[in-house]
């Protein structure tokens, strides 16, 4: 018990040295102290650094910085014989709004009577020279110039995101570098490489009199900081491309992405509606902002590319193939019937393209009923444990980036849906579950199967490159230097042997020569596909397309997704093979199908089943009016 007691003494003697020694230390060798003692005579006023400039993977500026002004209030300098009246009429406000703008800045969550909080923000350089003259009788306001950005193209809006003002939550989670009033990047780029682009503030410590007057710098200025602008970053994306991507895409829903098979670069990001980022600019920003998320018809900041998870279709027969051979239950001379050219088993009916063929020629017409009774062996493998074989088929998905996270430096994204036997046993309530009612759909890229366009783009650059891919990213180069984050410099595999790419390669060389994408064939570069049409329960078949050029040196995959526009090579074809020959050959050669693209609208497609969507809700008055006007 002694004992005990003794070592309790000590603990406590342990920790009062430690409080008092640290209390020593704040009092006597540094300056914070001294500073919180006088907080009420000091005043910290923060630099705003230039926020770092975005470019293409060619060096072309796609945003920088341009001034703005605000109007700061620090209740602390209101005197009592303020003069509300003059002060609204050199603002050219009402007192009523005054008093109001006044109130709400007091309800902020980290108000304090010694800071500045933003009383009116977008301020012209006309304006501030106007009001600027007169300020000083107003010493609780002053002018504040903070950067803003400027968007020098007008698409890509989504990639490239917006800063606007941190919330509560937003200062909570990093509230030794934010303050109320401070813009942060909310969505895209802006969003992703925030801590890169915002730099780190200056600080200058200014001494108040008794009437809070500025008398001068604190200390002579040796405590103060001096702000750091933040890091200009290098994009992967090639401007150009993506131009004309988000040019085919216009009146149509989808996305459009290219990758580099050999580095992981996102060449195109591209999705349909389009955003102007200049709407993300000036004093309407956030109106705009608010009218872009409450347009529920278009959705136009729901980014396709990375966001929408889409039944792939017969792109993913690619997959099945590969799956196939590495779990042993096929190989490339392997024959399934195609009785009546359709897929007839158990009483279930699928509609097929022709014979009976192998494996190549298969893909070249892309059979339904080859890739079906493909994915019954990859069930079956295990006799009486179909969930046994489809967990071996989901974990090679897996290795391909499917169904999982990408684990990218984008700000948002889904993982899709990969779905394996426990999803299975749960819906059927049986351990021996039958791929006939319902998986079978899987092997031809519908049922469960959902993916995003950037990772039907993925799989594809680990067929290019025969098993292996760098994760997919958007930033090449940061303050002039390559991005050095590990993730984007480390090979992954898929798990899938190498000697198994060759027959879909060739598959997929067969598509183009005298297959389903025979149109798209093209003089000046050789290219590798497969072509893809989902069903959709809302309408008309998705349109789905992947591409891989040139086919004997692999520098660019493609893949276009064409929301209820029908077949694959009709649509999504003429779009991903339109951005391989730029890319290859610098120019549009084949015009007929650029002027076919551009011209094109599904809209009414859309149209139309919005409008059976919106009937019979108190949306539906309004829904009719509202969707003529859009583009």
């Amino acid at each position: 018990m002694k004992q005990r007691y003794i070592s309790l003494v000590l603990v406590l003697v342990f920790v009062a040295f430690i409080f008092i020694t640290r209390l020593a230390f704040l009092q006597l060798f540094t300056e914070n102290y001294a500073l919180n003692a006088v907080n009420t005579s000091i005043k910290a006023e923060y630099i705003i650094p230039q926020r770092g400039i975005i470019y293409d993977r060619n060096g072309k500026i796609l945003v920088s910085n341009e001034p703005s002004y605000e109007l700061v209030y620090t209740e602390a300098s209101m005197g009592a014989d303020f003069d509300t009246l003059a002060f609204c009429n050199l603002l050219r406000i009402s007192p009523e709004e005054f008093i109001s703008r006044i109130k709400n800045i007091r309800k902020e969550k980290y108000f304090s009577r010694f800071r500045p909080f933003t009383f009116s923000k977008n301020i012209s350089r006309e304006e501030i020279a106007r009001i600027q003259e007169i300020l000083f009788r107003f010493p609780a306001f002053e002018v504040m110039s903070r950067p803003q950005r400027k968007y020098e193209v007008s698409t890509s809006g989504n990639l490239l995101g917006y800063t606007n003002e941190v919330n509560n939550t937003e200062i909570k989670k990093d509230s030794l570098y934010y303050l109320p009033g401070d813009n942060i990047g909310k969505s895209g780029v802006e969003r992703s490489y925030e801590k890169v682009l915002r730099g780190f503030k200056g600080v200058r410590y200014i001494q108040k009199g008794i009437k809070l007057n500025s008398i001068g710098p604190y200390k002579n200025g040796s405590l103060d900081k001096e702000e750091v602008s933040g890091k200009d970053i290098k994009l992967t994306i090639d401007y150009d491309l993506q131009k004309l991507a988000e040019t085919l895409l216009v009146n149509k829903r989808g996305a459009i992405v290219a990758l580099d098979p050999k580095t992981g670069e996102i060449l195109v990001l591209a999705t349909g509606p389009d955003v102007d980022p200049n709407l993300f600019a000036g004093p309407e920003k956030t109106q705009n902002i608010l009218t872009l998320q409450k347009d529920l018809f278009n959705r136009p900041t729901f980014d396709r590319s990375i966001q929408a998870a889409y039944p792939p279709g017969s792109v993913f027969k690619l997959l099945t193939a590969l799956a196939g051979m590495q779990m042993g239950v096929l190989d490339e001379n392997t024959v399934y019937p195609c009785s009546g050219g359709s897929f007839n088993y158990k009483g279930l009916k699928i509609k097929g393209h022709g014979g009976s063929w192998s494996l190549i020629p298969s893909l070249q017409v892309s059979s339904n009923c080859y890739f079906s009774f493909a994915f019954l062996a990859i069930v079956n493998k295990y006799p009486g444990n179909p969930s046994k074989g489809i967990d071996e088929w989901k974990e090679i998905m897996n290795s391909f980036g499917l169904g999982v996270f990408l684990n990218n430096d984008l700000a948002v994204g889904v993982k899709g849906s990969i779905p394996d036997g426990a999803f299975y046993e749960r819906v059927f309530k049986t351990k021996n579950w039958d791929a006939m009612q319902g998986p079978i759909f899987n092997g031809m890229g519908q049922g469960d199967v959902l993916l995003t366009p950037l990772q039907m783009a993925n799989f594809l650059a680990v067929i290019a490159n025969k098993g292996w891919y760098y994760t997919p990213h958007i930033v090449k180069s940061i303050d002039g230097k390559p991005n050095p984050d590990p993730r984007f410099q480390k090979k992954k595999r898929a798990k899938v042997d190498e000697k198994y790419y060759d027959p879909v390669v060739r598959g997929m060389e067969a598509v183009v020569l005298q297959g389903t994408a025979k149109s798209l064939k093209s003089k000046d570069f050789t290219q590798l596909a497969k072509t893809g049409t989902a069903q959709v329960p809302q309408g008309r078949d998705n349109s789905i397309f992947g591409l891989i050029a040139p086919a004997e040196n692999p520098k660019i995959v493609v893949v276009a997704v064409m929301e209820h526009a029908g077949f694959g090579a009709t649509w999504a074809g003429p779009a991903s093979t339109l951005v391989a020959e730029k890319y290859i050959t610098g120019s549009i050669k084949r015009q007929h199908l650029y002027q076919k693209m551009v011209q094109a609208s599904f809209m009414p497609e859309y149209k139309r089943q919005w409008m059976e969507k919106m009937k019979g809700t108190d949306l539906g008055s309004r829904v009719k009016d509202d969707s003529n006007n859009v583009k």
